[in-house]
């Protein structure tokens, strides 16, 4: 069964008409919606790195902050929606700027959750680069809490994982924190 015929018979379960003119190419638009929607499945974090990782004697840290991002929740196929922001501390490699951004869409167009998906961001940094640490907070909206269930439009969430030094050193975590909250938008 395609995807177009499942939105089909759903159309008929909520009791509308898929022949109506407004909903004749609903099933086509579902489809190709959700193939964008998940398009992570399809890439690998080596994919979009690519030869994007470079040698360089850096030690600081290096952070890009308010990386938009949408993702799907796995438990009722709602949206949510932040900001990402991820730090590392180099240990002789660094990685192009734009690669950033593109490891976090590879785990945010897929269905999800907002905790694992931080880890895996986390933890993909730290594999393609084995870095001094790893940093990674993320902000949220949960349209499955603003739409349903509690029905809280001013509820976010934020989650983080601190690897190596993030985790282990207090002056580093203390210092990418403060920097998270600096210059927020």
């Amino acid at each position: 069964m395609t995807v177009q015929e499942i939105v089909r018979r759903l159309l008929v379960h909520m009791r509308e008409d898929p022949n109506r003119e407004g909903l004749v190419r609903t099933p086509d638009r579902v489809a190709h919606s959700i193939e964008e929607l998940t398009a992570g499945y399809q890439q690998t974090v080596q994919g979009v790195v690519g030869d994007g990782v470079f040698s360089e004697d850096c030690s600081e840290m290096v952070l890009v902050k308010d990386v938009e991002f949408y993702s799907m929740c796995e438990h009722h196929l709602l949206p949510f929606y932040g900001r990402v922001h991820v730090a590392y501390i180099p240990e002789g490699k660094i990685i192009g700027l734009s690669k950033i951004p593109r490891i976090v869409d590879v785990f945010a167009r897929r269905l999800q959750v907002q905790e694992r998906m931080t880890q895996q961001i986390a933890q993909a940094l730290h594999d393609v680069l084995q870095p001094k640490g790893v940093g990674v907070v993320a902000h949220a909206y949960h349209l499955c809490m603003m739409m349903r269930g509690v029905q809280k439009q001013n509820s976010t969430a934020m989650t983080s994982c601190l690897l190596g030094a993030f985790r282990n050193d207090p002056k580093t975590r203390n210092e990418f924190l403060g920097l998270v909250r600096s210059f927020s938008r």
